[in-house]
């Protein structure tokens, strides 16, 4: 949705403070236990006195989010290309994509952790087993969705095969690409969060289990908002990189 650079930062503020002061609202209304659910205030405060840890053990899940995130580019694009351009590759290895992708990660996660152990390797793999999905989703979708008209023009022009692949089908797929990797990033937390459930010593999910575990909620939602923060920044340097690419993309693509 469009607007002025003002409603954008004054309408996403008035929601949270609405959000915050029912949520204060139910605290007080219905006398909830700090265990059960904490007050807005009560979570500044988990929050002002557990900062260093905060960003220590976010710093470790960041780490492993967008290297995971990084290595679903990396794989998912060259696959998507050789799945949409293709047709025996497609009828090969598609099904095998849309089964792995059918499997629960957290029922994966307990075998990676066998195989890689507790380190950032299993929380990387889970990480990238979820970003890599919707890359290869919408980068095959954005490869078979060119324009007709663009590819007669290349052959009009006696472009080879890999010049029309160049000049003409990946740029027309940008678009799509950026949308998998908006959806893929906010996934790769989602992944390094399983992974630190499952098994780890460091981590805002190991530290969110913790909490959890001594009842001191106020700091399980410290790091929930921590997460929520980490997965803003993770979407944000997405739409930083298609900023970038903005004379590249169609002119709809990146004005909203």
């Amino acid at each position: 949705m469009k607007g002025t650079s003002l409603e954008r930062i004054f309408y996403p503020l008035l929601g949270l403070v609405l959000v915050v002061s029912l949520w204060q609202l139910v605290c007080i209304l219905w006398k909830m236990p700090t265990a059960v659910l904490p007050t807005p205030l009560d979570v500044a405060f988990a929050i002002q006195k557990n900062w260093v840890t905060l960003f220590i053990e976010g710093w470790i899940t960041l780490k492993a989010s967008l290297c995971g995130f990084a290595l679903a580019l990396i794989l998912g694009i060259p696959l998507a290309v050789g799945v949409a351009l293709f047709p025996r590759l497609n009828l090969m290895f598609y099904p095998i994509l849309i089964a792995l992708q059918s499997v629960p990660k957290v029922a994966l996660a307990p075998i990676l952790l066998v195989w890689l152990g507790i380190g950032i390797e299993s929380k990387l793999a889970i990480a990238w087993l979820v970003a890599f999905f919707p890359i290869i989703v919408d980068t095959s979708a954005g490869l078979q969705s060119t324009p007709k008209e663009l590819l007669e023009l290349a052959r009009s022009l006696r472009s080879s095969r890999w010049q029309t692949f160049i000049m003409v089908q990946f740029p027309a797929a940008l678009p799509f690409i950026v949308t998998g990797a908006k959806v893929a990033v906010t996934l790769a937390v989602i992944g390094a969060v399983i992974g630190e459930f499952v098994g780890s010593s460091e981590g805002l999910g190991f530290l969110l289990l913790s909490a959890t575990s001594q009842i001191n909620t106020a700091l399980a939602f410290a790091s929930l908002f921590a997460l929520s923060i980490m997965g803003m920044l993770a979407y944000l340097l997405v739409v930083f990189v298609e900023k970038l690419l903005s004379p590249w993309l169609p002119p709809d693509n990146h004005n909203h």
